[in-house]
């Protein structure tokens, strides 16, 4: 095992003085259960989850100045989720070098998103006890910078959500959409939304869709609140 976690090593190019502490992060709970192990990867996830999760905070922090603690955790844990984890963990083959019980290995488990994402994480708690921090928060922001600046740049904060915080920071009532006009042919619609605040039109949106035409008008809401 430990020369699969050395070859894990040379493949995604990181140093490691304990080569025993990669092996247990690859070490699935199923492999230990039927060999009578105490040690697996479980540990070593929980601790990477952290260190993962104040890498991409620090980042966030420093790399977006002027965005609030609410976007800053919104995007975070949009990064910091199995999807975008099991993305990272098939960039490395991490598959390829999981220890896994014969059950996991026979059901496809080297390939399920669950597996992989909790194999990086305690990859990520192994590097940090290994070499500490700073070169733990090098190896992540290699990988994953990009995804982490490509969510902050997409849609994981959209109008309408944006537009019902502010209201909702000073009232507890919400804003209502309604879609005031329909045209176009059958195969070819076109859809003017209108969002009101206490039965107060506040802005209107066109889009090709309902759901487009009122993202629209709560983009108008804002920028109406912002001036």
């Amino acid at each position: 095992m430990s020369d699969s976690a050395t070859g894990f090593a040379k493949t995604i190019q990181i140093r490691i003085s304990d080569v025993n502490l990669l092996v247990t992060a690859l070490t699935h709970p199923s492999y230990a259960q039927e060999q009578g192990m105490v040690e697996n990867n479980q540990r070593l996830e929980f601790l990477g989850d952290a260190v993962l999760n104040l890498v991409v905070a620090r980042y966030l922090y420093i790399a977006f100045p002027n965005q609030p603690e609410g976007v800053l955790t919104k995007i975070r844990a949009k990064v910091v989720c199995e999807r975008y984890l099991a993305k990272f963990a098939r960039a490395l083959n991490t598959g390829d070098y999981l220890i896994l019980g014969r059950g996991e290995e026979n059901s496809g488990g080297r390939n399920r998103n669950s597996i992989l994402a909790d194999a990086l994480e305690a990859v990520i708690g192994a590097l940090f006890l290994d070499q500490g921090l700073e070169y733990t928060e090098s190896f992540v922001l290699k990988h994953m910078q990009k995804d982490i600046d490509a969510v902050a740049d997409g849609d994981f904060y959209d109008f309408k959500s944006r537009l019902q915080e502010l209201v909702q920071s000073t009232s507890r009532e919400n804003v209502t959409y309604e879609i005031l006009k329909e045209s176009g042919p059958a195969h070819d619609r076109t859809f003017v939304a209108g969002v009101s605040f206490q039965s107060r039109l506040l802005a209107t949106g066109v889009g090709k869709t309902k759901k487009e035409a009122e993202q629209k008008a709560a983009e108008e809401a804002l920028k109406e609140f912002s001036k």
